[in-house]
């Protein structure tokens, strides 16, 4: 390559150097790094010509080509001739100072260079710049800015250079006064300092290690004196903050006399740069430098400063740090470090200072001496020097420990988890710090919104942060287990702590099971000496309450239990064995639980089957005794954990159950009734359940002791109830007497069975009523407290219940049954109805349940009563996501989660009561009388209230079917009326009640099926169908609902006696006009289902249910309903079949839905239909489809509108095949009715709809739409579901039906067809051909859209209907219309894929079709031109070669121009083309040079735009390559060319040119000539590429064939390239520039 070429291209690299692109910038910069690296010499002469003859040039393009410069010094400094140093050197040198005033980054990029000559070359730089630096003349801004920078880069080169620097400034400072000259000075003075100080530092590693300190101290002194008298007082801020760096670095360098004497001045002064700047980063950088000066040379005035110091570090220490502002950090890092420093020359008044600050409340402050405190202490280990504060310091942590800003309260953790690493916690006092941990493990969740500081601390963080402190103390400070261990037990006690029982609970367990593996003696806990420990007992009920609740407070269950087995021995010495044994189990069932699948109850049951195990275990009734006493004393701690009181209430009542004491039981007992909390409706279960519990060991003592408390002064009105209740005047009276009321419930159900009956009408009841009761002048007055009608009515379903438990075993006549049933009843009926509120309802109505089968028996109208009031109470209650308002102000709201619950306990309670009442062994008129209180809701307009009506229905049905007993042959008289009104209901709306009345139905049958004598066990096929049937009712089609209910009343007309027809029917009558439409459907679908089947025994009844069915058919507005009567009537109609037909096709168009259903019902009879169907084809094929009309007068032109004859028959013929039945009909002419269908649709598209002038209605018709729908219900009539699901899937209907997407919606039809209709296609192409000779184009097109798409498929050959299909392709060459034409070439080249085996046999006729098509005049879109060269690729695979052989070279230039043609689908279809031809030109050499005549083109286009255009050009070279003449070019092409795989463009082009250069070095003048002329493309991805390929041609290419290349008009076209207006190809023509080496 010629050096003028290399020249040229740097030249215009250099030109380019600042385009406006950034990345053109970057790649220029790049190109010319790669020039320089090969021959930097000649491209950095290059570099200088260029600067040197374009002074003027803008400063921007200088800096570019100063920055590549400085590049390749930097790179290639070794290769650098010596005298092109030397002008390197001088140029940058002129660069830098040529402008007196300071450009920065002009004068930087050529400081820059020197910098970069000068690692290498200081001397020749520094005598350079020296020239520049004379004494007496202020210097150049940058010539002392490249000093400074040079001393930063090579310490060891600069820093003999220093001294006569130094030497030489000095005079200089006195001459500056600008601030710019100041700065630069003092930046550099910093430098040189910093750059001293660690060639002194690194001596070893020196020049010259004879340099010392005071080599530089006078100068460094002087130039201090300037800076720090004169300078360091400048207005200017950031002139200020360079000088105190400067002034810092310096210090190290000053004899210590003089730093002596200036630190009163020197320390003030930046201390005082605080107040003036934000920039304290430096200031505290440089003051730290000075102490460390001062520290090190051991000054004595700095004692003065001290006060001033700390003040000023403190400031800083307490400013705020911003963790994402880097600054701010290394600040708060420095100044600590300043602390630090002082630290070792003044410890006490250090630490003196910071106790000091602690005082101070002030927030920041505070911050700020806790984080010189932990710093302090970190830093200090290794010394003796805090050892003695240590106890000053504990003593003044415990001001910031009461702070109340969670900010302090993070700092001290962190303060207390140094200290604790370093023994202050061992210290006397150091449990306050552990106490402090412990508290703010427990801090509740921080409920407020989240505040917009940044910094704030919310409790979360706090206490995951003392968790997470308090356990690394337990496990890696090994000292503090005796400091730990027993003392975290203090904390399990107090309820503040109680959030914090986790963390306590892990901790003590790894400390406990640490002593208890070493078997250290501390493991034992001696109570008695601990003091300060609450008791084994007391340990042990706080952590069982806590193991009831196990996903509280932060999950604490599991730990909890887990410390119990831990402390075994500690709680008493016989529990280890036994809880070794019970616990993990219970550990098992919590890690398997979460908090929503938790079975709380089962949960329960087994912690009190543990306890009792525990207190059996122990064996000691003295322990026992504390044990209860313990628990009691606990009561109060949960007054606001009601739910934990109401557990351990559970407790103590176990526990009273194993005492033998029986003294202390009733002390117990009448604590408990003292203290509790009787406002409180669970501490009044609690109370209740724990006096159950204890009487069924001692039930004397505690009937006894419930009957003297019944009779204190507590139930006195006296003041002396409030001496007895401890002055707690807020307990009502009614309130004690409710847990009293209470308590005499569970005393019953838990009281030995043996022991009770006898006790409950005058120990119990009588107990229960005379609470209950108010004696007002001697009258009883019924109170009006819900909380004691509540009490009552729970208390009369427990002994009610207990009852039920010994009536069993021994007779019992219940006396007050139904004096406690009435009262109990009139407590529902004064409940509200707007809304659940309480849980009267369900209460009384489970009461009422258990005490109906006790003797005596109610009346008829006691039992009618009590269904009435129950019924309509709850099924009147509003659905349960309503609120009900408010009726008190006191009154509380049930959130969703209660409100649920209550509503669900209140309906399992009325279908208990329902089934009470129906008794054991139910009969017919039982049933009938319970059944007619539920009926009402079963045809509710509410949904909620049908659901709770069938519900109970179907309760009822299984609770008869599973007690009835049959003791004749008797009959189910009420089975008609009951299934007429259930079985409509399988379509209700709503699924639930669906589902239900299926099951209804199928108890219903199964009773029926026991009273004809069937055995228990037996089950009937046709009844147990039904129960499938129910998961089809999830699916609320109404078609399956209806297919459901046929099923349904097959199964019912099978097992219906005939007697009970009649009232079926007329039930199902009703049923049409139910409130639910869809059961009105369901109706009339079993009553025509009913009717077909069972009919015929209705035969007198058949005038009277016509007339009924005419009437219901005039009124029911349900469209389905009218259907299905109207098929009804329809069936039973005369045979008038053209008259019926005339009239429907005269109606008004579109038609009405009583027109549409008569259509439709016409189908329902397969002859019939057979009829019409033939009628309505005959007309639409003598009947012209539309009429041309002019649009308007002044604008002329014509419009189609539709005939209407035709149009209406269509329409009639749609709804006709929406009938099932018509299907059979339609199939058996399937194949003339697709095709008249089809040809009336092609005649339909863009067809307007006719006028009616009266009524404008038929313009609302689609008239295409009518007979594509009727088209698809044909096909779904034929069962062509594969068809119609393509067809959907492919929105083909939406396509076929509009004009500009015709011929796809017919491709797709024909597709579908052929595809899953294959058998069905010669007939329908038999009938279609005729179509092709139309006089209607569309007709015509439509008719070749479809044969040409059948051709696509091989089934043509299957069915032998191909040659028919391709004569009449060949005629349509030949059409008029150029649509036909097109659609008929596509389909000559759709038989290549369809039937390959048949292309010999039709070679002529396609190539000569083909070809003729490529040459097209009358294509004003290039369509047929485009189809036949799509057709001739796919003909050309299965061509033989002989038949193409001589046609090779004429078709490869046909489409040679169509390459690179506009159109991306035509130079698609040409690629491709190109490819195919390939396998006819194997061996021939004419092809091979057509090959490499269009190569560089498929090359260039694999960056082509387009993406079919690369997969294209990626298949043709793949099947080309072996063509080409190279092995590993062919093997590259079939490696990487593969169409669904990315391509590496670069790499593969640097390849192949590789493989050029080698193979066709002859080629390469073609080649390089053919790339050239692709720089003018349309296309910027194809020059982007053309530029690459001439790249890495040139940088492949040996220099022995630069002679084959035409580098001059190369480099021209990159030159030009280099200014295209696209920013890639400009970064591809620079990259290509830069293999120009």
């Amino acid at each position: 390559m010629g050096e003028t070429d290399v020249e040229q291209v740097t030249l215009a690299l250099l030109d380019a150097a600042n385009d406006k692109d950034f990345e053109v910038q970057a790649q220029v910069r790049k190109s010319m790094l790669t020039l320089g690296n090969e021959q930097p010499d000649r491209v950095l002469a290059m570099c200088q010509d260029y600067l040197l003859k374009h002074p003027k040039l803008v400063v921007s393009h200088r800096v570019v080509i100063l920055q590549t410069i400085e590049l390749i010094v930097s790179s290639r400094i070794d290769a650098i001739s010596y005298p092109r140093i030397k002008s390197i050197i001088s140029l940058a040198s002129d660069e830098m100072t040529r402008s007196k005033e300071v450009v920065p980054d002009w004068q930087q990029a050529a400081s820059n260079i020197l910098v970069a000559v000068g690692n290498k070359h200081i001397n020749d730089t520094m005598e350079e710049i020296l020239s520049k630096f004379q004494p007496g003349i202020l210097p150049h801004f940058f010539v002392v800015q490249t000093l400074a920078n040079l001393s930063d880069s090579n310490v060891y080169g600069m820093v003999p250079f220093l001294n006569a620097i130094l030497g030489t400034m000095l005079p200089m400072l006195s001459l500056t006064k600008q601030d710019n000259m100041k700065w630069v000075f003092s930046s550099a003075l910093c430098h040189f300092s910093d750059s001293i100080s660690e060639y002194l530092a690194n001596l070893d590693k020196a020049p010259d290690p004879t340099v010392r300190q005071d080599t530089f101290s006078s100068e460094i002194c002087a130039a201090f004196d300037i800076l720090f008298n004169n300078w360091l007082q400048s207005r200017e801020s950031k002139l200020r903050l360079t000088v105190a760096e400067a002034v810092g670095s310096m210090c190290h360098l000053m004899a210590s006399d003089k730093l002596e004497e200036h630190i009163p001045k020197l320390i003030p002064a930046i201390l005082s740069l605080y107040k003036k700047t934000n920039e304290h980063y430096i200031i505290s950088k440089s003051l730290c430098h000075v102490l460390d000066a001062s520290v090190n040379m051991g000054s004595r005035v700095l004692e003065t400063q001290l006060d001033s110091l700390l003040f000023a570090l403190h400031q800083q220490v307490s400013t705020s740090v911003d963790y994402s502002n880097p600054p701010t950090v290394k600040n708060h890092n420095e100044v600590l470090r300043c602390f630090s420093l002082l630290a070792k020359a003044f410890p006490d008044r250090l630490v003196m200072f910071v106790l000091q600050r602690l005082e101070n409340s002030n927030e920041r402050s505070r911050l700020g001496s806790l984080a010189v405190l932990r710093h302090l202490i970190n830093s200090s280990s290794e010394s003796s020097m805090m050892e003695s504060k240590k106890l000053l310091i504990l003593a003044s942590i415990r001001q910031p420990m009461a702070d109340h800003s969670n900010k302090v309260k993070k700092r001290v953790v962190q303060v207390i988890s140094a200290m604790a690493h370093h023994g202050y916690l061992e210290l006397d006092g150091g449990e306050l710090l552990v106490r402090f941990l412990v508290q703010h493990c427990a801090l509740p969740d921080t409920y407020q919104k989240a505040a917009a500081d940044p910094e704030e601390v919310t409790n979360e963080s706090l206490r995951t942060m003392c968790d997470s402190t308090l356990h690394l103390l337990t496990t890696t400070v090994g000292r503090l287990a005796d400091v730990l261990w027993p003392k975290l037990l203090y904390y399990m006690s107090p309820p503040q702590y109680s959030n914090a029982t986790t963390p306590l609970c892990k901790s003590l367990i790894v400390l406990g099971n640490k002593k208890k593996d070493n078997k250290e003696a501390s493991f034992n806990i001696d109570f008695s000496q601990e003091v300060n420990l609450p008791s084994p007992q007391a340990l042990m009920v706080k952590l069982l309450v806590n193991a009831a609740f196990p996903f509280n407070s932060r999950g604490h269950g599991a730990p909890s239990l887990s410390l119990l087995q831990i402390l075994s021995v500690n709680i008493h010495r016989n529990l280890e064995a036994v809880w070794d044994q019970e616990i993990p189990p219970l550990l098992t069932v919590l890690e398997e639980s979460t908090a929503e699948s938790f079975d709380k109850i089962s949960w329960d049951e087994s912690l009190l089957k543990f306890l009792s195990k525990t207190l059996v275990a122990v064996d000691d009734d003295k322990w026992l005794c504390h044990f209860a006493t313990e628990a009691t004393t606990y009561l109060s701690t949960y007054n606001n954990a009601l739910e934990e009181k109401s557990f351990l209430y559970q407790c103590i009542g176990v526990t009273l159950q194993h005492s033998f004491n029986k003294d202390f039981v009733k002390k117990q007992l009448q604590e408990i009734l003292l203290t509790a909390r009787h406002n409180d409706a669970l501490e009044r279960q609690g109370v209740a359940l724990a006096i159950g519990l204890c009487a069924n060991s001692h039930l004397e003592g505690t009937l006894a002791k419930l009957d003297e408390f019944g009779k204190s002064d507590a139930f006195k009105k006296s003041p002396s109830i409030f001496n007895l209740l401890k002055d707690r005047n807020d307990v009502e009276l009614e309130k004690v007497k409710s847990t009293l009321i209470l308590c005499y419930g569970q005393v019953a159900v838990h009281a030995p069975p043996e022991k009770i009956l006898n006790r409950i009408d005058q120990d119990i009841l009588g107990c229960i009523s005379k609470h209950f009761n108010t004696k007002v002048l001697g009258i009883k007055v019924e109170t009006k407290d819900l909380t004691m009608k509540l009490s009552l009515i729970q208390s009369v379903g427990l002994v009610a219940k207990a009852i039920s438990a010994c009536v069993k075993k021994q007779g019992y006549v219940f006396s007050r049954k139904q004096e406690l049933i009435a009262l109990i009843q009139d407590f529902i009926k004064a409940e509200p109805a707007d809304g659940l509120r309480t849980s009267v309802r369900h209460l009384v109505m489970r009461t009422c349940a258990h005490l109906i089968p006790l003797d005596p028996a109610l009346s008829e109208n006691e039992t009618f009563d009590l269904l009435k009031v129950c019924v309509s109470s709850v099924f009147s209650l509003p659905p349960e996501t309503h609120t009900p308002e408010k009726m008190t102000k006191d009154e509380e709201v049930l959130d969703p989660k209660q409100r649920k619950a209550l509503y669900k306990d209140t309906l399992s309670s009325l279908h208990e009561l329902l089934s009470s009442v129906l008794g054991k062994e139910p009969t017919p008129d039982a049933l009938q009388s319970v059944f007619k209180h539920v009926e009402c809701g079963l045809t509710s307009t509410l949904d909620h209230e049908r659901e709770r009506a069938i519900s109970a229905t179907a309760h009822l049905l299984n609770h008869y079917l599973d007690n009835m007993t049959v003791k004749n042959m008797m009959s189910f008289h009420n089975l008609g009326a009951l299934l007429g009104r259930l079985s409509p209901r399988c379509s209700d709306p709503q699924l639930v009640v669906r589902a239900t009345a299926i099951d209804c139905v199928y108890l219903l049958l199964y009773i029926q099926l026991r009273y004809e004598g069937f055995a228990l066990d037996y089950k009937d096929g046709a009844v147990e169908g039904l129960l499938p049937l129910k998961s089809q009712l999830e699916n609320p089609d109404h078609s399956v609902l209806y297919k459901t209910c046929f099923e349904l009343t097959k199964v019912m007309s099978k097992r219906l006696p005939q007697q009970q027809m009649t009232t079926l029917v007329f039930m199902l009558f009703e049923g049409l006009v139910d409130s639910q439409t869809n059961c009105c459907r369901a109706s009339s679908v079993i009553l025509n289902t009913l009717l077909k089947n069972r009919g015929g025994g209705l035969q007198e009844m058949v005038p009277e249910m016509l007339e009924m069915l005419h009437v219901r058919l005039q009124s029911i507005t349900e469209e389905q309903v009218r259907v299905a009567v109207g098929q009804t009537v329809l069936i039973m109609a005369s045979q008038h079949l053209q008259t019926v037909l005339n009239t429907l096709a005269n109606q008004p168009l579109p038609y009405d839905s009583w027109t549409s259903e008569m259509w439709m019902a016409l189908g329902a009879d397969p002859i019939v239909a057979h009829q019409i169907i033939e009628i309505v084809m005959e007309k639409l094929a003598v009947m012209a489809p539309y009429v041309d009309k002019k649009e308007s007068m002044i604008r002329g032109g014509t419009t189609k509108v539709a005939t209407n004859k035709p149009l209406a028959m269509t329409c009639g013929l749609k709804e006709l095949l929406l009938n099932g039945q018509s299907q059979e009909p339609a199939l058996s002419k399937f194949s003339q009715l697709f095709s008249c269908l089809l040809v009336r649709l092609a005649s339909s598209v863009g067809v307007s709809a006719p006028k009616d002038n009266a009524t404008k209605r038929s313009a609302a018709i689609h008239v295409a739409g009518v007979a594509a729908d009727a088209l698809r219900i044909l096909l779904a009539r034929a069962q062509l579901d594969e068809v119609l699901k393509r067809l959907d899937e492919e929105k083909a209907w939406d396509a076929i039906k509009e004009q500009n997407a015709h011929i796809t919606g017919v491709t797709l039809l024909a597709r579908a067809m052929a595809k899953h209709a294959g058998p069905r296609l010669p007939a329908i192409v038999e009938c279609l051909c005729p179509s092709l000779n139309n006089i209607y184009e569309c007709q015509r097109i439509t008719v070749t859209a479809f044969f040409s798409e059948l051709l696509n498929h091989h089934v043509a050959t299957e069915l032998m209907f191909i040659d028919v299909l391709m004569n009449n392709m060949m005629e349509r060459i030949a059409d008029p219309c150029c649509t036909v034409r097109m659609l008929a070439v596509r389909g000559l080249g759709n038989i290549a894929v369809g039937s390959p085996e048949k292309v010999n046999k039709y070679a002529k006729e396609l190539l000569a079709a083909m070809s003729s098509g490529m040459e097209e005049k009358d294509d004003p879109g290039k369509l047929i031109i485009l189809e036949a060269m799509s057709g001739l690729s796919k003909v050309l695979l299965y061509l033989d070669k002989k038949n193409v052989h001589l046609l090779v070279v004429y078709i490869f230039m046909k489409i040679k121009p169509f390459l690179e043609s506009d159109n991306d689908d035509i130079r698609c279809a040409s690629i491709h083309l190109m490819g195919k031809l390939s396998k006819f030109g194997s061996g021939e050499p004419i092809f091979k040079d057509q090959i490499h005549n269009v190569l560089v083109s498929l090359l260039l286009h694999l960056v082509d735009p387009n993406a079919h255009v690369v997969k294209a050009c990626k298949y043709a070279m793949r099947v080309c390559a072996p063509m080409v003449g190279s092995e590993q070019i062919t093997a590259m092409f079939q490696n990487h060319l593969h169409e669904d795989k990315s391509l590496h463009y670069g790499e593969f082009i640097n390849d192949l040119t590789k493989y050029l250069i080698q193979d066709f070095p002859g080629m390469l003048n073609f080649y390089h000539i053919s790339v050239l002329q692709f720089f003018k493309s349309n296309w910027s991805e194809v020059r982007a590429g053309a530029a690459m390929f001439i790249g890495f041609l040139l940088g492949n290419l040996p220099e022995e064939h630069y002679a084959h290349l035409n580098m001059g008009t190369i480099t021209q076209g990159l030159v030009m390239l280099l200014q295209d207006p696209d920013p890639v190809v400009r970064v591809k023509a620079a990259e290509a520039m830069g293999r120009f080496h």
